[in-house]
Formats: structure tokens, C-alpha cells, sequence
């Protein structure tokens, strides 16, 4: 279904929430790879209630739903995404709600950038987010994708998660009660994430910041931030690493297209500028062979592929 063949009554109720609605999106717009072709609806709910309304008129019109979080560590199909794509980017408070005299709880949007936040906790003296420094994307992202680095994850320092059920009504969720796998949260089936709480330390702000700008550092010695990509395309094996199985087997620069295996960092690929869904996904299907002839090992993708075939 394209937007042009969207019933005229699902049109006239998207004009009447308080929401911004685009036709026919590009994607492309929205995903760090620079790669997608046209979401058939693309809404930004400026408000829960906004968002409870969508939901629901959604599901009752049989309309595919999609909640975008950052547009890290995702791949759209050149063909785009049929229904609505949910964009969380109005949700994005962060405020300390309670504190004592070693830690400190603050609340935050799942629209709120990972990075500001991880700023935020450095001016106000916070710590334990310090790992995550480097990582791209929106706080609702990163939990449903349990975001880690340099042995910390985002399930660490979280508290309980608020989320939407389709049919509008929302509930937190302790951390204890949520299954958190390798870059996986097992949250309920269909549920948007709307926010979290979380629980930090204190320290010196200057140590805190110093520690964050150890971490970027060294990750931008070692990953290509800054290009086009997604970060990282595959999972790391049981006991190994992709990257090093992928270097192993000689995938650094090898290409299709525009898209590039990075010579920093196998395990990323870069658009090097107008590459294409159907050039990425050639290129994981060429390394994953060559890796699967090196070594033995199958390799499974980290990046989500979504969209029209």
C-alpha cells in the first residue's frame, strides 16, 4: 500500500491528533546508513495521549506499525515500509527525580538522544553510563536493543521501562521482570517503549567526563564513527568476535556498490555515498560465505532489516 491508496477516512483522522504526518517518507532521512526508500505514512506524536489514539485506530484499521527509535543499527529495504512508521522524537525529558547521597535517579524520554544523555549525566556529576559513550540512537532504542560497550549495557543502570501497549494503555515494567539478552530486551509483544528510569552514581563531574572521553577515544581509534554506518552488522559468536573472524578471512574493503566493509573495523559497513538497501545486503551475503569458508563459523546479523521486499 502506498499513501496514495490510503482509506480516505484513516487520511482525515491523522489530520485531527495532535501529531506532524508526512506521506510517502524517505527513510533515508531517518537512518544513520542514509539508506531506505518511502515509509506510506510517517507520524511524530507529540503527546501519550497522540500516541494512545494511533495505536489504537491503528490496529483497528489493520494498519502495520512501526516504532523508530534513532535509525541506528537498522537497514530499510529500497522498497520502504508499508503503514505507519512511529517516530518518538517529542519524547525527549530528562529530569532527576530523586537522589541521595551516592546515587541519583533520573527519568528520560525514549526519544532523547543516547549521547545528550550520557552529557547530561556528566554535568550533573553521574556515573555509570560512561561505557556507552560512542553509541548513536534514542534512549528507547538502546533499551530494546540492550546497547553495550566495553563490557557495560544500557540494562545496568535501568530501573523500571514505561511502554505503550497497542491498545494504548501504558504500564512500567521493573528491570527484574524483562528478559535482557546480547542486544536484545524481551519486552511485551508490540509494546512502545516511552521512556525509562534510571539509577546512576555520583562522582566528580570532570571525572566523569574524563572517563567518557577515555571510552570515545578509544572507540574512535578502533570504529569508524563519524561515516555512514550502522554499526555493527553482525553478532559476536559464542567465545569470539565477528570482527576479528571477518578480518581473519580478508573482508576489509571488500565492497558492493557504495557499500564498503570499513578497513578500521570489519564489522562495519560504510555508505560511501548513495549506496543502496540491495548493495548492503549483497555485501553481508558475500562476508558472511567468506567467513563461514574461513572458519566454520555461520554468522548471525546484529543490524534489522525491515521493509517491503
Amino acid at each position: 500500500m502506498m499513501a496514495s491508496e490510503l482509506d480516505k477516512g484513516f487520511r482525515e483522522f491523522l489530520g485531527t491528533i495532535d501529531a506532524e504526518v508526512r506521506f510517502d517518507e524517505p527513510m533515508s532521512k531517518h537512518t544513520y546508513l542514509g539508506i531506505g526508500g518511502p515509509a506510506d505514512i510517517f507520524v511524530e506524536p507529540a503527546t501519550v495521549s497522540a500516541l494512545a489514539i494511533l495505536l489504537r485506530t491503528a490496529v483497528e484499521n489493520k494498519m502495520p506499525i512501526f516504532p523508530l527509535g534513532g535509525g541506528t543499527n537498522l537497514l530499510v529495504s529500497d522498497g520502504g515500509i508499508e503503514g505507519t512508521v512511529i517516530s518518538m522524537a517529542a519524547f525527549n525529558e530528562v529530569r532527576v527525580i530523586g537522589e541521595d547521597a551516592d546515587s541519583a535517579t533520573v527519568h528520560v524520554g525514549a526519544g532523547h538522544s543516547l549521547m545528550r544523555l550520557l552529557r547530561f549525566a556528566a554535568e550533573k556529576g553521574l556515573s555509570g553510563m560512561e561505557g556507552l559513550a560512542g553509541i548513536p540512537g534514542q534512549v528507547g532504542g538502546a533499551i530494546a536493543g540492550n546497547a553495550g560497550a566495553f563490557d557495560r549495557e544500557i540494562k545496568d543502570v535501568l530501573v523500571n521501562v514505561s511502554v505503550m501497549s497497542v491498545d494504548g494503555t501504558v504500564r512500567d515494567i521493573r528491570k527484574d521482570a524483562i528478559n535482557f539478552e546480547y542486544r536484545h530486551a524481551e519486552l511485551p509483544a508490540g509494546a512502545i517503549v516511552l521512556g525509562a528510569v534510571i539509577r546512576l552514581g555520583k562522582d566528580e563531574p570532570s571525572a566523569v567526563a574524563k572517563r567518557m572521553d577515555e571510552f570515545l577515544k578509544t572507540k574512535k581509534t578502533t570504529q569508524p564513527i563519524g561515516e555512514r554506518s550502522a554499526g555493527c552488522v553482525f553478532k559476536n559468536p559464542a567465545g569470539g568476535y565477528a570482527g576479528k573472524l571477518m578480518d581473519d578471512a580478508g573482508c576489509k574493503g571488500m565492497r558492493v556498490g557504495a557499500i564498503e566493509v570499513s578497513r578500521l573495523h570489519a564489522n562495519f559497513f560504510v555508505n560511501t555515498g548513495g549506496g543502496t538497501a540491495a548493495d548492503y545486503a549483497e555485501l553481508m551475503k558475500e562476508v558472511s560465505s567468506k567467513v563461514k569458508a574461513a572458519s566454520g563459523v555461520a554468522l548471525e546479523p546484529e543490524i534489522r532489516i525491515i521493509g517491503r521486499c
